[in-house]
């Protein structure tokens, strides 16, 4: 007898999370509750997440950016169904399939005319770690640069190339030589490094996942020349920052850049079929697949799936249907100017950047002196405490999820899916608003949550967990 879905779910949801401390991570399910995360979610529909009472969430965390177009959109959903109902071979391997081929003539279509050999996967981790394969196949050099700052993964190059501690203890050594950060704007460090003649590639995210920190107008030109002039290759990590969130189709695209290989992923699928992609110069391309005998050399099992493909050719359709990298431009502007104005009511509030609807909200040392004090004893355990606080008073009382930008940070990251409007924007704003007002009451409220953050850091071995495990961004901000 066939398994009852429908059935099943009806019967068990909302036993998520004991079913997780049993059988998954009972670590993260503990930090889940402690920063007031253990939600059950019922269903999805857009910009909103429903729990069991049919409570509406607005969503700015979008899977981080997995939901670009919004969750459960009609035109993925009606994708999935006809292709099922297509019967077609699936995976078969020695083959090339159609669906395959359509996904990547669309995708080359929408990248500079000098990207024209597309590689399909399941994720961005997996995209990079491609991509570095594909470097030091065409440049025959070993090493790999990135920026101090960076994330580009959790499997093994992916976190060679990061260097985040709090993401790397306990996995080491990791690549030999891939030690070295570049600072946003250090042009000289980037020169010293590659003219040594053994770097492969620099990598780079055009804005950065953690903490949303992108150079100055001149950098990433000025480091593509360099580049260029000792034989390096440019790979620009799109995995979050493509496909419309930065308000551009690429973020590249901001730098005019012309990087020799992109990776795709997150919010390729729409979000129902993991998905992932290697764009790449033809000529580097075929440096990996050099010879009939290595015509399989790098390969993945389920890259190609009919339902990621399908998927994919339906979620570019809706990003140009729905103009959604126009509306991500235009959101992305206004809300970064009513959050901007909110700086002076609220001295909590150092800076907001970002680009399209990928924003960070900083904050910093407030002025008030009774402030200043609850505010040096939150960062005296844990220097996320009050962005956590924030987030979490974000999610209790304004039902607006969000999440910290990253470890030790003071910073709340926004990830809105391209598809909101000026209602969405004010309730982000006004709940952000109320929540600064509620900091501004010491003793108050919000203090004892903050009081509640630094008893859990205390007791546990390490300050860092459990609770700075999950508020900064768990497994990603990065890549899924």
């Amino acid at each position: 007898m066939a398994i009852d879905l429908k059935e099943l779910v009806a019967a068990r949801l909302g036993e998520n999370y004991d079913l997780h401390e049993r059988h998954l991570n009972r670590t993260l399910v503990a930090a889940q509750r402690v920063i007031g995360f253990d939600k059950v979610y019922a269903r999805a529909e857009g910009a909103y997440l429903y729990d069991m009472d049919n409570a509406a969430y607005l969503d700015f965390l979008s899977g981080y950016s997995v939901f670009n177009i919004g969750r459960n959109h009609p035109a993925i959903q009606k994708a999935i169904r006809e292709v099922l109902e297509l019967d077609l071979p699936n995976m078969v391997q020695m083959d090339c399939s159609l669906l395959s081929g359509l996904l990547a003539e669309a995708l080359t279509k929408r990248t500079p005319k000098h990207l024209d050999a597309v590689f399909f996967c399941n994720s961005g981790t997996e995209a990079n770690e491609g991509a570095l394969k594909f470097a030091r196949a065409a440049t025959g050099r070993k090493r790999m640069l990135s920026l101090a700052g960076s994330w580009h993964g959790l499997s093994f190059g992916a976190l060679s190339l990061m260097g985040c501690e709090s993401f790397t203890e306990g996995f080491g050594p990791l690549m030999d030589g891939w030690d070295t950060r570049i600072a946003l704007n250090d042009l000289p460090a980037l020169e010293k490094e590659l003219e040594k003649g053994d770097v492969a590639a620099f990598v780079i995210e055009s804005v950065q996942g953690k903490g949303c920190n992108s150079p100055g107008p001149d950098f990433y030109p000025r480091a593509q020349e360099l580049c260029r002039k000792y034989g390096s290759l440019l790979i620009s990590d799109e995995v979050q920052t493509g496909l419309g969130r930065t308000g551009k189709m690429f973020g590249f695209q901001h730098w005019n850049l012309e990087p020799d290989i992109i990776t795709l992923a997150k919010s390729l699928s729409g979000g129902y079929v993991p998905c992932g992609a290697i764009v790449a110069r033809r000529e580097i391309y075929q440096k990996t697949f050099s010879r009939m005998d290595r015509c399989v050399v790098h390969s993945t099992t389920f890259g190609r799936n009919n339902l990621a493909m399908a998927c994919g050719l339906a979620a570019l359709d809706v990003l140009d249907e729905e103009k959604l990298i126009e509306n991500s431009a235009k959101m992305g502007t206004l809300l970064v100017q009513k959050l901007d104005a909110l700086r002076a009511k609220h001295s909590f509030i150092k800076e907001v950047r970002g680009k399209g609807l990928m924003i960070a909200i900083e904050f910093h040392e407030p002025n008030e002196f009774k402030l200043k004090m609850a505010w040096k004893l939150l960062h005296k355990v844990d220097k996320v405490l009050f962005a956590q606080m924030v987030v979490t008073q974000m999610l209790a009382q304004h039902r607006i999820l969000t999440q910290v930008a990253g470890h030790a940070m003071d910073v709340v990251k926004i990830l809105p899916p391209l598809i909101i409007g000026e209602k969405e924007v004010d309730m982000f704003v006004n709940a952000l608003d109320s929540t600064l007002s509620e900091c501004r009451k010491f003793p108050g409220p919000m203090w004892e949550i903050g009081n509640n953050f630094v008893r859990h850091a205390l007791r546990s071995k390490r300050i860092s967990d459990p609770v700075t495990a999950v508020v900064a961004g768990g497994a990603d901000p990065g890549r899924t």
